[in-house]
């Protein structure tokens, strides 16, 4: 960014911190509409989410403008006069040949001078990013301006988008999928969808969805059968067994010896050699329930004495026994197609858009599936893309990316609850992922009730609206310290406008995303047209109907 591009003084530095800058702004443009003109585009002098550049000698710092005010002083005569100030957050230097450096190395004294920075100066420090032509949306400040991210950065290292309820979020997972699969079209995804807002049926049972027909993969998971046998040992217990009875540890155990048997005796029989209590084969669930029921009620001498665990399992057996019978689980309990270890090879090919059908994303919709069963589902989804590239020797060439729905769902913050083993599948992937080309981007409208393992590794926020007070602190600890100020405008963020932040992008930046085209099916209730033009009558009968076949039309 050359001395000339930015020509416009419009101030000077009064005060230099670590974190941040101020500066009065010159007496000629501290006026009632400070209106300068930089290349050719007119703006005005230091306002709220502009750029500027402080540049003294040799150094040359960019800087955000994230508040501005004004004080009044007055002459011996009694007149007043006002000084006008901006607040400034440093994010990058301007070194040898207008080249942008992230962070700041060497800082400016007071009296440096405070230029404006228009589109042309924005234009050189993204252009290293505009040559992935992988564009979002358009700068808040700049509408024509196209904001281009870094997507190794953003799927490569994990990637946040928060933000509360009706802020956008749907809107803006749909855009960013869109827009990846139309800047990498060998780009491979696996979402979550837990309350299919991404791919639908239409009243005709059509599939319909918010991307490319040919591009998208759509998997109810009712019909997936993602079967028993292929959960780990943990999610086998969260889905069994009750931690906080007094008996856990004892069933813990015993499931862990009863599954060592039973995959032993698979493995013999599709002659695998060794196999651990996790590894993905068959083995007979009612097999597992007798072996529980026979040690729980197991006498010997002739009755007269009891067994070393008899009644030690009467909850597990009653918890077992409630969810075999539930016709909810039979998806999971009851597979009808993938009932043989050989199975899992089409299932995996369904799964990552290897199938009948090549998919760039495949959405997994979890809406029919029972709600306190989802977290095991969702973990078992994402440890099938993970072990799937563990064991992959192209892993590198074939990244997969997750996306969360949600996700605060199933990887809570909260310590030693009901889906543990799941939250540390999922914390696992998170820590480890990365390093065999698996990443996730989680999506949630309570960042407070997420996992904080999860949310410490990723390296770039999409945060969009955000009011609630203890939401805001903690996407601000969650940023650099330089940048944590810039989450004091999440409040005023519309709908579909986002903050981003961290390393995908070039720096910190408010962007209006781009509509989806299609839209997801998200859009908010419209009380007023429904309850000034709705139906007079409904189809009660059809409803508990659904209601009792856990159909959601």
């Amino acid at each position: 960014m050359a001395e000339q591009d930015s020509s416009i003084l419009i101030g000077y530095l009064t005060e230099v911190r670590g974190d941040g800058m101020e500066a009065r702004i010159a007496e000629e443009h501290a006026t009632e509409l400070p209106v300068i003109k930089v290349g050719n585009e007119e703006i005005l002098a230091g306002h709220v989410g502009s750029y500027v550049v402080i540049r003294q000698s040799d150094i040359g710092v960019l800087a955000l403008v994230y508040k501005m005010w004004e004080l009044d002083r007055f002459d011996q005569q009694g007149n007043r006069a006002s000084d006008r100030f901006i607040s400034l957050i440093p994010v990058g230097e301007i070194v040898g040949e207008n080249t942008f450096v992230r962070g700041v190395r060497h800082y400016p004294t007071p009296g440096g001078k405070v230029y404006a920075v228009g589109l042309h100066e924005i234009n050189t420090i993204f252009s290293k990013f505009r040559d992935y032509e992988f564009f979002i949306g358009q700068l808040a400040t700049h509408k024509d301006y196209h904001l281009s991210l870094d997507p190794r950065a953003l799927f490569g290292r994990h990637f946040a988008i928060l933000g509360q309820s009706g802020s956008g979020k749907s809107w803006t997972v749909t855009s960013l999928i869109q827009h990846t699969i139309k800047a990498m079209p060998k780009s491979h995804l696996i979402m979550l969808d837990l309350h299919g807002e991404y791919c639908w049926k239409n009243d005709e049972g059509t599939v319909e969805s918010a991307f490319p027909e040919e591009r998208v993969n759509y998997v109810d998971a009712m019909d997936l059968e993602m079967p028993y046998w292929m959960m780990t040992y943990a999610e086998l217990v969260d889905l069994f067994i009750d931690r906080d009875d007094s008996g856990a540890s004892i069933q813990m155990a015993f499931m862990r010896e009863v599954l060592q048997q039973l995959k032993r005796k698979e493995a013999k029989k599709i002659g695998l050699g060794a196999v651990s209590i996790d590894t993905p084969i068959y083995f007979s669930l009612a097999e597992m329930y007798v072996q529980f029921k026979n040690a729980n009620e197991e006498r010997k001498d002739f009755g007269k004495t009891k067994g070393a665990l008899f009644g030690q399992f009467d909850e597990f057996l009653v918890r077992m026994q409630s969810r075999f019978n539930d016709v909810r689980y039979d998806f999971l309990l009851k597979p009808k197609k993938r009932n043989t270890s050989a199975s899992m090879i089409d299932l995996l090919r369904e799964f990552i858009g290897l199938g009948d059908k090549k998919a760039n994303i495949t959405v997994v919709d979890l809406s029919s599936v029972p709600t306190d069963v989802r977290p095991a589902v969702s973990a078992q989804v994402g440890r099938l893309a993970y072990e799937f590239n563990y064991w992959n020797p192209k892993r590198r060439e074939f990244p997969i990316t997750l996306i969360c729905e949600e996700a605060h769902a199933y990887i809570p913050r909260e310590r030693g609850g009901q889906f543990e083993g799941t939250k540390k599948m999922m914390e696992r992937i998170a820590k480890e992922g990365r390093k065999y080309g698996v990443s996730i981007g989680v999506v949630s409208q309570r960042p407070t009730e997420l996992s904080e393992t999860m949310l410490s590794q990723c390296s770039s926020f999409i945060c969009l609206r955000t009011t609630n007070p203890d939401d805001q602190q903690y996407i601000r600890g969650l940023v650099p310290e330089a940048e944590g100020d810039l989450t004091d405008i999440l409040t005023s963020l519309g709908r579909g406008e986002a903050l981003v932040l961290g390393e995908a992008a070039p720096l910190p930046t408010r962007v209006q995303i781009y509509r989806p085209n299609p839209e997801p099916k998200s859009n908010d209730v419209d009380y007023y047209n429904g309850w000034r033009e709705g139906p007079d009558e409904l189809d009660v009968e059809g409803i508990v109907n659904n209601w009792r076949t856990q159909t959601r039309a």
